[in-house]
């Protein structure tokens, strides 16, 4: 087992804050690209493992996998896929990470793992994994046999934590508590794994007060990244038929335009740990999934905003108050 210490805060080059970008150059030398793959997983909370065949209330993993995920397909070719679909988008990189984003992708017997696994790294351009995963699919067993694999290849864990407060958890069904979370990420941590936490911002029920005082918990971690982006009301859903047919669950909403899910990002970002990773700081979907345009991010001329198109906007946003990741951490240590 690794190391779980904390790395040494980083000096921001390009952006004010800690960027994946960054962080991979640093790690690899070069630019590197994830390569989203199905490995042909399910969930424990789609099954009826955790008392539940309906799933999280946001979720329809359909509306985040690229087209060439799919689980027909073997991995080699979704691997080879995603390197041409990437190079289309102008993304040429020459090494892949392996991302097993579909699901929970720890979950299955380690034998099966090891084979999904293992077909990933056969491709020569492949320098390693990053599996997603529940926290409740984390467990001494897998975590060896990534720690196995990280002696070789680069191996991170993801872990879909979603929010630090369990009344949130129980109200989008989630299926684990806020213990359970915590638990898995020190666990990865505890074998020298890059553990990341994913959170999603606008949850029912949840302010921005709440979202903030969760940063101080997000920094107590052993995390080495986090991803943030806001809730999107996605079509064949419960959240869905909750926000049409609920009043007082539309209401429990924050509504987040984009000027203020900005003002959110760079609240955040002041509070972070300098030493932690920013992967992400946004979610888009075709809008084909979307069953609430209204909701969605706009431009003035009316055109979606894009991924790539908010991190220059939180950059920015970031200048103009003169700030940086970490410069408001004093705010939370002091309470």
């Amino acid at each position: 087992m690794g190391d779980s210490g904390r790395r040494p805060c980083p000096i921001f080059f390009c952006m004010r804050y800690y960027t994946q970008n960054q962080y991979f150059r640093e790690h690899f030398g070069t630019r590197v690209q994830k390569l989203s793959v199905d490995g042909g997983f399910t969930c424990p909370n789609c099954d009826g493992a955790t008392g539940s065949i309906v799933g999280c209330s946001f979720c329809n993993n359909a509306a985040f996998v690229p087209s060439y995920c799919q689980p027909s397909k073997t991995i080699a070719s979704q691997i080879e896929e995603g390197i041409a679909f990437h190079r289309h988008r102008c993304r040429t990189s020459p090494l892949y990470l392996v991302y097993f984003q579909t699901y929970s992708n720890t979950y299955a017997s380690v034998d099966t793992l090891r084979e999904r696994y293992l077909q990933a790294l056969q491709h020569p351009s492949v320098v390693g994994l990053i599996v997603a995963t529940r926290p409740d699919c984390i467990n001494e067993e897998n975590l060896a046999l990534l720690c196995e694999l990280s002696k070789s290849h680069y191996v991170a864990v993801e872990l879909g934590i979603e929010s630090c407060y369990d009344s949130t958890l129980i109200a989008i069904n989630r299926g684990h508590d806020v213990a359970c979370a915590f638990r898995a990420v020190r666990l990865v941590a505890s074998y020298g794994l890059p553990v990341g936490g994913h959170f999603i911002l606008g949850l029912p029920g949840e302010s921005r007060t709440d979202i903030l005082k969760g940063v101080g918990q997000i920094n107590q971690l052993p995390l080495t990244s986090v991803k943030f982006h806001q809730l999107q009301i996605l079509r064949g859903t419960t959240m869905e038929h909750q926000y049409l047919t609920d009043e007082q669950f539309r209401n429990s909403l924050l509504l987040l335009s984009l000027p203020t899910y900005i003002s959110l990002l760079c609240d955040i970002i002041e509070r972070l740990r300098p030493d932690l990773v920013v992967e992400r700081l946004a979610s888009e979907v075709p809008p084909r999934y979307q069953a609430v345009a209204e909701r969605a991010f706009r431009r003035a001329d009316g055109r979606w905003i894009r991924n790539e198109d908010i991190p220059p906007l939180v950059d920015a946003e970031l200048a103009r108050r003169g700030t940086h990741q970490g410069s408001k951490l004093h705010i939370l240590n002091s309470k």
